[in-house]
């Protein structure tokens, strides 16, 4: 049954997983598409924000007043005029005095080890465990994100403490400690000053040493959940705008690709990519079927709320193939995230309208169909015309699928999986850069 529009201003929120540096670009690039292509949509001035791990300085910045175009000069473009604010080199800095510290451990924990084993009785196994004590808990700080989220935020019109904001800012993170959820700017938690709180929720273990607050340790936010959305629908909010850089990635249909950066990639199995491939398909695997539950259980809590969420498409190897910490490739894949999130608006058109209709928004036609948009100022290159007419019939396909869904019919799934198909197969090098059979028609 068919919600009626709202007559009072609709209250929006947006939630942000996490992915790691190049997960931020995704958002980036798609949030780009999102405010150019929905008419009456500003994502500076919604009612809530949720951001977990590399999500947190985007949505602390968001609300902040700071647009995604802003974020892509300095994020994706490294504009100079955007020194203030964060850029991907922030994720690589080493973490010296955490390794020092480790390092500086090390010849007390081994006379404890030989001491345990030659007159303890430890075995050797048992004693050389203790040597694990000096293994750093991260190789990358975040102080020099907390440090430039700090200055960021100290700019006027801006500031570093949730309480001053406007609007409902959440930054979660994992206490270390006690593995519950830490949602830093709800009411107990927003003492905690935000350049703070970003750096917390983006401590991955492994990669960043958990970050001391208080007196207790907080690492990434996405421990616990992919999205915490739950914080924000307290709110009462009518619409939430939900993105996840992190899928599974669909090799069920093997052929060549053209990756970013150059060369070609063939993904017959995963196996064959090794342990790189085997885990990040496992973590994103894990990670995607929490978000599936947790998206599951907001439409059957909070019925009355429109739930959007936006991702890459599992079928596209871009964004499972990308180089985690590849910064040469990230205006490469923004304005693939960018193209894509557009082809994804035009293949939901109809179900995507009806839901922005009910708060007062619209999609705007003309920009979203004009191929010669782009994020970053180079005009796409066009496809053929049997390239171009087999993605607008792949789009329409999808957007028909989804109509029919709306209406309680199955949607016609073969004949979706047939068109995709033939479109990669027609077209083996294009798919994989949002370029060519991929670009907006």
């Amino acid at each position: 049954m068919s919600r009626a529009p709202k007559t009072s201003p609709a209250r929006i929120g947006l939630a942000l997983a996490g992915g790691g540096p190049l997960g931020a670009i995704y958002e980036i690039g798609a949030l780009c598409a999102l405010s150019e292509a929905i008419t009456g949509l500003d994502f500076n001035q919604l009612d809530g924000y949720v951001g977990v791990s590399a999500g947190s300085f985007i949505a602390a910045s968001l609300a902040n007043g700071i647009s995604p175009r802003q974020l892509c000069a300095a994020f994706i473009e490294n504009d100079a005029r955007s020194d203030d604010l964060v850029k991907p080199s922030m994720f690589m800095r080493p973490a010296t005095a955490e390794l020092a510290q480790r390092a500086a451990s090390l010849p007390g924990l081994m006379l404890q080890a030989g001491y345990r084993w030659a007159f303890k009785g430890d075995s050797l196994l048992a004693a050389l465990e203790r040597l694990g004590r000096a293994l750093p808990t991260g190789v990358f700080s975040t102080a020099p994100l907390e440090a430039r989220m700090r200055r960021s935020l100290s700019a006027r019109g801006r500031s570093n403490d949730f309480r001053q904001l406007q609007r409902r800012l959440v930054l979660v993170a994992t206490d270390l400690d006690s593995g519950a959820a830490a949602p830093f700017g709800l009411p107990g938690w927003d003492h905690v000053p935000i350049s703070q709180a970003v750096a917390a929720s983006a401590a991955l273990p492994g990669l960043f040493p958990p970050v001391p607050i208080n007196g207790r340790w907080y690492v990434d936010g996405a421990l616990k959940k992919t999205l915490h959305a739950s914080v924000l629908l307290e709110l009462g909010l009518d619409l939430v705008f939900c993105l996840n850089p992190l899928v599974p990635f669909d090799a069920s249909h093997p052929v060549r690709h053209r990756v970013l950066g150059g060369g070609d990639a063939v993904i017959p199995h995963l196996v064959d990519g090794g342990l790189p491939l085997v885990l990040s398909q496992t973590f994103r695997s894990l990670i995607h079927s929490r978000l599936e539950l947790g998206m599951k259980g907001y439409r059957n809590s909070h019925p009355g709320t429109d739930f959007l969420l936006f991702e890459p498409d599992a079928r596209d190897p871009a964004m499972f193939l990308a180089n985690t910490f590849g910064y040469s490739q990230r205006r490469r894949l923004a304005e693939h995230a960018y193209q894509r999130t557009r082809a994804d608006l035009r293949s939901r058109r109809g179900e995507i309208s009806r839901q922005l209709a009910r708060h007062g928004l619209s999609l705007n036609a003309a920009l979203l169909d004009d191929p010669r948009r782009s994020l970053l100022g180079r005009q796409p290159r066009a496809g053929g015309r049997a390239a171009r007419t087999l993605q607008r019939l792949d789009e329409v396909l999808d957007d028909l699928s989804q109509a029919l869904a709306q209406r309680g019919a199955a949607p016609d799934e073969p004949v979706r999986r047939r068109t995709a198909g033939t479109l990669a197969a027609d077209q083996p090098h294009q798919r994989a850069q949002g370029g060519r059979a991929n670009q907006p028609r």
